[in-house]
């Protein structure tokens, strides 16, 4: 029997704890304890107009934003 005949959870479970994941794990919890720490209202200019919001709906929406941004960027491209 050949190596790729063997069929194991074993690797398969390993490859969702690689460093890279954990790390972006790490920074997305920091994230969200920093978005619900910060709750004042804040005045921002968008464009033109000035909107008054919550702190942490402008941060979780720019996270939101970034999220889209980089999943877009990054994606796996079938061949």
């Amino acid at each position: 029997m050949s190596p790729k005949d063997v069929s194991s959870d074993s690797g398969r479970a390993q490859a969702w704890f690689t460093p890279g994941r954990i790390a972006v794990g790490v920074v997305v919890v920091l994230v969200i304890v920093f978005i619900c720490v910060n709750t004042n209202d804040v005045t921002i200019r968008v464009l033109i107009p000035e909107v008054t919001m919550p702190l942490w709906f402008a941060l979780a929406a720019m996270f939101l934003i970034g999220l889209g941004c980089g999943g877009y960027l990054f994606r796996r491209r079938g061949k």
